[in-house]
């Protein structure tokens, strides 16, 4: 079966750049990003990788773990890690799982039935293996993003995501589109507007089910 937002996210034992990764240990107590890629050495993924890792530390605020996984090996991948440095002037400090056996991708249904191939593969044949899910601490699938190759990741809506995803976390709250951290959250339809300005204070109400406050700190 498909997954889902609010599925847990599959568990793996798989190695990498920074050795053997139990993938629910990784994560422990914080949100993690898991983003995929069809192949190493490839030109849009090594710009991500470079994006990755520019943000790191800003995803480390947020208590969030990055993770990278392609389809080749540890080896290739510490070579790749140099020409994503090369690139981006960034060294990347989070690790790349490797997923020669598709291990990862099955698990995480990025690919087909038809595109399971054992060897002899380009990144044509992986394609869809470049989807991003955000991770909750309970290790429940929080947000899926899925790029066609020609569609380099937005990695600044990939923490701005994050950052709503943290401030409507177990709170009766949604955000808005093009929400920005410090904008006005949605109430919840769950909770009245009088129980609404009681607990919030003063609400902005364009229409009736749309009720607008400002963000808890």
């Amino acid at each position: 079966m498909s997954l889902r937002i609010n599925d847990i996210a599959p568990d793996f034992t798989a190695e990498s750049t920074q050795g053997t990764i139990k993938w629910h240990e990784y994560i422990g107590d914080n949100y993690a990003v898991l983003f995929s890629h069809p192949k190493d050495f490839t030109p849009v993924c090594t710009t991500e990788f470079s994006a990755a890792a520019k943000l790191t530390g800003e995803f480390a605020k947020r208590g969030c773990k990055l993770a990278g996984v392609s389809i080749d090996g540890v080896e290739d991948h510490h070579k790749w890690m140099a020409d994503v440095k090369t690139y981006g002037g960034a060294e990347m400090t989070f690790p790349i799982i490797a997923d020669k056996g598709l291990t990862v991708a099955k698990l995480y249904d990025m690919l087909p039935a038809e595109a399971y191939l054992p060897d002899g593969r380009t990144a044509n044949d992986t394609a869809t293996v470049r989807t991003t899910f955000i991770i909750g601490p309970d290790k429940k699938i929080r947000l899926m993003l899925i790029y066609p190759m020609s569609v380099g990741r937005n990695f600044d809506e990939i923490l701005r995501c994050l950052d709503a995803i943290r401030q409507t976390d177990g709170k009766p709250f949604a955000t808005p589109a093009d929400w920005q951290p410090g904008d006005d959250v949605i109430v919840a339809l769950s909770v009245s507007t009088e129980d609404a300005q009681a607990r919030f204070g003063k609400l902005d109400i364009p229409l009736p089910y749309l009720r607008k406050t400002k963000a808890p700190v």
